[in-house]
């Protein structure tokens, strides 16, 4: 079994507040009007991605880990997560606001839900003239002042709203409250949990004409009621190497803005690395074969890939590893 780079089959969600760029602009096949995500790479259990391209297509990755473990995914990862693949990578289209909302730090995902926690990082993708992201509070506050924000509606007196454009990155610790605002596209990189704590959602309501469930009382000792500025990343944008972004105890995302071919050494990676395309095309290579990529797709090469060529005369790409 050569683990030649790998493609995937998009695993796409309808959302309330979901449009139509993930298909308009970055081609997923999608029909309807209001899908929010696009599942890139995933192990989550009910949502396993399946590979897409070559020998292997329509095997899962689990079906991948479980024969190739370490070879996929590199020793010092499967010594630290065993068979759970450690990353959720997705592509957001946020037609209308999302629910504001955070994440659990692993203690308490642990101890309540028998998960991950859910540090994330987007990179801003497109964003409609005006769009936002709300980012924790604008002071300090403490529960009880954030309690009665929620019963007189003033919530969003206490949010931090920041104005983005394309290339802007954010990094989201755990505890963190958070939304994406309408008119916003976005890669997100995340630890594999599917946990949210929805705090306010614009009082909407679904299809059926239902308010979507919210998660006050949980949600209460994981906030992080501090005021940070420490959330946008500021990286160097050099053309034709690795750029660092992020580099957390969860994932290591670079970014590569490239107008020639580069050679990468992995020889010493001891992972997985995905690329995630944020812009133009390329072909990645290793030794058992290559994947074409463009804008909004992902590959995964394996942990014992000792090196890869990426050509392209422009492209982008979000490199994560662990």
């Amino acid at each position: 079994m050569d683990l030649y780079p790998l493609k995937f089959k998009p695993i796409l969600k309808e959302r309330l507040w979901g449009g139509t760029k993930l298909k308009d602009v970055l081609g997923k096949p999608i029909e309807s009007d209001i899908t929010g995500e696009s599942w890139e790479l995933s192990g989550v259990p009910g949502d396993i991605s399946e590979v897409s391209n070559g020998v292997l297509a329509g095997t899962s990755l689990e079906e991948l880990m479980a024969v190739k473990g370490e070879e996929l995914l590199g020793k010092s990862v499967v010594d630290r997560f065993g068979n759970e693949f450690p990353i959720l990578v997705k592509f957001i289209d946020a037609k209308q606001d999302l629910s504001i909302q955070l994440h659990p730090n692993d203690d308490l995902a642990r101890e309540r839900h028998n998960s991950f926690g859910k540090t994330e990082m987007w990179y801003i993708m497109d964003a409609d003239p005006g769009g936002k992201l709300i980012l924790g509070f604008n002071k300090n506050v403490d529960k009880g002042e954030y309690i009665q924000s929620l019963e007189e509606g003033t919530l969003l007196d206490l949010m931090n709203y920041e104005e983005v454009s394309e290339g802007d990155t954010f990094f989201i610790n755990t505890g963190r409250i958070h939304a994406i605002g309408a008119g916003v596209m976005l890669a997100e990189i995340q630890q594999t949990s599917d946990i949210t704590y929805r705090v306010y959602d614009f009082d909407r309501r679904d299809k059926n004409g239902n308010l979507r469930e919210l998660h006050t009382g949980l949600a209460v000792d994981a906030i992080d009621y501090e005021k940070k500025d420490d959330f946008k990343v500021e990286y160097p944008h050099n053309k034709d190497v690795v750029n660092t972004m992020v580099d957390c105890p969860y994932f290591k995302t670079n970014f590569l803005d490239l107008d020639k071919k580069l050679h990468q050494d992995l020889s010493k990676r001891d992972s997985f690395t995905i690329y995630m395309c944020v812009g133009g095309e390329a072909t990645i290579t290793n030794d058992w074969g290559s994947a074409p990529i463009k804008r909004g797709e992902t590959v995964l090469v394996a942990a014992t890939s000792g090196a890869v060529d990426i050509n392209t005369h422009g492209a982008k790409f979000l490199e994560v590893t662990i």
